[in-house]
């Protein structure tokens, strides 16, 4: 047995006790969101501060309210909504997963986590997330942040492994509360403990409401077993394509290939800049990034074969 893991009943109690206090008022939390606006938060929230999902979510909801909404409309739509969150194939696979729920679900999003698995895009985490917080069910949720609060309080540790692990997950699993409803609030409460006090760089251990509980604070809060790699941006194949999304996002007629590719110096001597339909901040942006025609084309050619993007004759431009 995982050294305090007998402790679990006092972990929920505590732990579930102040998210009931200080969890955030989100509104894919409230009793009123429905399982889609559920479904929709998950996907958005993966990899994204919540901070930037709200107004994205918001915007979603108003506009795509069931799942039938979104899927009457073509995948381009979803990603030119998706705005700057980042990941743009997430749109594209909410697309696909609400034309599946439309067409095989009755314009619903399915209840239990083998149904969610048949979906598009849906995998593991995804699929217990919503089967528990949009329909109460008993499922083991294990994300980022839960992770890191399972290995501090219990295995002692500073930081989860890099990659989830079997011991990982049958610790989740055993600590897991037996009651739906106690489970389901012991998930959104561990997750809620990660994201605001457990956190990876600066936890605010004298905030924590196990704080005494807590195996790491016991081990004298040793260090990381390894150093987390931050992600660059500035220069990447990321920064590229997204500077390319965002003029094929603010385009409503194709973007011929130059405009995309092309060196700015010769777009502004031969005139081609003139007969640009995106906005014009788009493209001097991504023509400010002074990147390689190599570089470029390398990124327009993912962007193409992730289907983020399509190319005619008359040049390139959200899907259809």
């Amino acid at each position: 047995m995982e050294p305090g893991l007998q402790q679990g009943p006092q972990l929920h109690t505590e732990i579930i006790s102040w998210f009931t206090a200080n969890a955030r008022d989100l509104p894919w939390r409230r009793p009123e969101c429905s399982p889609w606006g559920v479904f929709v938060s998950e996907i958005m929230l993966q990899q994204t501060p919540v901070i930037r999902v709200l107004p994205v979510w918001q915007q979603w909801m108003e506009r795509w309210p069931a799942p039938a909404a979104l899927a009457a409309e073509p995948s381009g739509e979803a990603v030119r909504a998706w705005g700057r969150l980042g990941y743009p194939r997430r749109a594209l696979r909410l697309h696909a997963a609400a034309a599946a729920m439309t067409e095989r679900f009755n314009g619903s999003v399915p209840g239990t986590r083998d149904e969610l698995l048949t979906l598009p895009g849906v995998g593991t985490y995804t699929a217990a997330a919503v089967a528990s917080f949009a329909f109460g069910r008993r499922e083991t949720v294990v994300d980022t942040n839960i992770r890191r609060v399972h290995a501090r309080a219990l295995s002692g540790k500073a930081l989860p492994a890099p990659a989830l692990n079997a011991a990982e997950l049958r610790l989740a699993v055993a600590l897991l509360p037996d009651d739906d409803a106690a489970s389901v609030a012991w998930n959104a409460s561990v997750m809620e403990l990660g994201a605001l006090v457990c956190t990876a760089r600066s936890p605010k251990c004298a905030l924590c409401p196990v704080q005494r509980r807590c195996a790491w604070v016991a081990a004298g809060e040793p260090a990381p077993e390894y150093v987390p790699k931050g992600q660059t941006w500035a220069g990447t194949d990321r920064q590229v394509r997204g500077a390319l999304m965002a003029v094929l996002r603010q385009a409503r007629e194709p973007v011929p290939r130059k405009l995309l590719v092309g060196p700015p110096e010769l777009l502004a001597a031969d005139g081609a800049a003139e007969d640009a339909d995106p906005e014009p901040a788009a493209l001097s942006k991504l023509h400010a990034l002074r990147a390689p025609a190599g570089q470029l084309e390398r990124a327009l050619t993912g962007l193409l074969a992730d289907k983020l993007a399509e190319e005619s004759d008359a040049g390139l431009q959200l899907p259809a």
